[in-house]
């Protein structure tokens, strides 16, 4: 007994002579799964009072929390950045600032050596990372600390002709095929998936028995469907706002005449009052919307082959997941790649279909506008939160104010880390949003910052300045810098979201002083992230 007591107190002293970091490393920290849609509406999902089949997301959001004040960057390579990075894109990517001289930068990012990926950030607490679906970054996966990727780049559309599969499903299939190499070679090490889903993006290309489903579902028409998802929201109590209403004479961000015309009499470029569509047209736009659906149903099933594979290898209760879309529902219509087949039936490989404006305003119920501007219904996502074993509340509405870069630093202090700035970077603006999990805390942002090709917000509270019709050509590119800058102070509007996040009261003439408090605040950010790109104006 004696020598049992000796040991006992020998082994306590070697314990107590550990270092806290590396007792910290033995234990168990969670798996991450981050999940991101592509141009995917605030009120899609059915957790967010969509009438979209969604029973894996909505599982989801039941075992978890759901934020209804989230914000992304209006556009998918700038809000991908952000994510994987924690900084605002502007800070690292030089190409996407206000007044930059693109020839330059030949118009493509060029990331600085600081701002370093969550994988690569990771890799020091043990940690291995997967990427599977759309990247949009700049770089490579694997070069920047990933340790696998299938990093898809420009293609056609949804459709593999050569192997006869679907990209949503494909995606789908590489993260398990990840994970299962996972716990059969690593289970030992805690893992980072990154998955980031192409859908629902133009073109819209469903399978056919996903479009069936809801063939019909909306010949009912966008004014009603945005009505009957309203009242959804409110009886889920996701109540962040009246329902706007539509702007007939906001259509497509870019004017594409020729290609509207190609796709024939049922297309439609404004959101005019569905009664004043022809037959066809509304068959047309309805038939639209169904494939749209069909892609989001479609990649619910297959976030559910992926959630099926973490609880067969025992990871599904210690994964931190969570889900948002890289901007609001897309207002574009276009024809790119191989181009549109009106012969074919909607949805086909060979067609090239895009929501348009109408049901993209039924896809950001509640708020205004689309993705590329920076009104509400750009910028606002869902944002779904789910780790059983670290989160005790269950089914519960978040309405802290929080952004994609907040996703980085959170992920790094739940694994034991800190997102810091490396030598030569600026300090990171995003803020861990772990005290969010246990109940609604204050924003820990100053103010948000909002650009994308000449619109422009900020929000300090619950005050947001906006600005932007989100056409071209752009407004600082003429050669009289002081008259484009004034042009553009002319035009904030001022919102309190506090009780007004449909921007419909425009407060600028009542409250001139907070105008210009905060377009000070503005023009300060984007100065001091003009410094941290390096980037040079013209």
């Amino acid at each position: 007994m004696r020598n049992f007591h000796c040991v006992f107190a020998l082994a306590v002293a070697l314990i107590a002579s550990v270092p806290d970091s590396i007792l910290q490393a033995q234990q168990q920290r969670p798996n991450f799964l981050v999940i991101i849609a592509d141009d995917m509406g605030y009120s899609d999902a059915g957790c967010y009072g969509g009438e979209i089949a969604t029973p894996n997301l909505d599982e989801l959001a039941a075992g978890g929390l759901r934020f209804t004040q989230f914000y992304n960057t209006a556009r998918c390579w700038p809000t991908r950045s952000a994510l994987v990075s924690g900084y605002y894109p502007q800070q690292i990517r030089r190409d996407a600032m206000p007044g930059v001289d693109q020839k330059q930068y030949g118009g493509s990012g060029v990331r600085p050596d600081w701002a370093r990926l969550i994988p690569d950030r990771l890799k020091s607490l043990g940690y291995r990372s997967y990427h599977s679906g759309k990247w949009h970054v700049d770089g490579n996966p694997t070069d920047n600390g990933f340790d696998i990727s299938n990093q898809i780049k420009g293609y056609p559309g949804f459709f593999n002709l050569e192997t006869g599969t679907y990209a949503t499903t494909d995606t789908a299939d590489h993260a398990i095929e990840c994970l299962k190499e996972h716990a059969a070679q690593f289970a030992d090490r805690p893992f980072f998936h990154y998955l980031a889903f192409h859908a629902p993006h133009f073109p819209l290309h469903a399978l056919p028995e996903d479009i069936a489903r809801y063939r019909d579902r909306y010949l009912e028409g966008w004014d009603r469907l945005r009505q009957a998802r309203h009242a959804r929201q409110e009886s889920l109590g996701i109540k962040v706002a009246a329902l706007s209403p539509l702007e007939p004479e906001i259509g497509p961000p870019y004017a594409f005449p020729d290609q509207i015309a190609e796709l024939g009499p049922g297309e439609v470029n404004r959101p005019i009052p569905w009664s004043q569509l022809t037959q066809e047209q509304q068959r047309f736009q309805a038939t639209k919307m169904a494939i749209h659906a069909a892609m989001i149903d479609r990649m619910d099933q297959e976030i559910g082959r992926v959630l099926d594979q973490l609880r067969a290898m025992d990871a599904f209760e210690n994964t931190f997941i969570c889900f948002l879309s890289d901007n609001g529902a897309s207002a574009e219509i276009m024809v790119r790649g191989n181009g549109h087949n009106p012969s074919s039936p909607m949805g086909a490989a060979d067609t090239y279909l895009c929501l348009g404006p109408g049901f993209s305003s039924a896809g950001n119920t509640p708020f205004r506008r689309h993705k590329t501007w920076v009104h509400e219904g750009g910028i606002s996502t869902p944002f779904i939160v789910h780790w059983p074993r670290g989160i005790s509340a269950k089914n519960e509405l978040r309405s802290t104010v929080a952004h994609v870069i907040d996703i980085a630093p959170t992920i790094l202090d739940l694994a034991g880390g800190e997102l810091v700035a490396l030598p030569g970077g600026p300090k990171p603006p995003g803020h861990s949003l772990k005290k969010a999990f246990a109940g609604d805390v204050e924003t820990p942002h100053d103010a948000l910052w909002f650009y994308h090709e000449g619109n422009r917000a900020l929000r300090q509270e619950d005050w947001k300045i906006v600005h932007g019709n989100g056409m071209r050509p752009y407004p600082w590119r003429t050669s009289d810098a002081a008259k484009a800058e004034a042009t553009l102070k002319e035009n904030w509007a001022l919102y309190n979201l506090a009780n007004d996040r449909g921007e419909q009261s425009n407060l600028a003439e009542k409250h001139p002083d907070k105008v210009r408090e905060l377009d000070a605040m503005w023009t300060e950010m984007r100065d001091q992230f003009l410094r941290d790109s390096g980037a040079t104006t013209n």
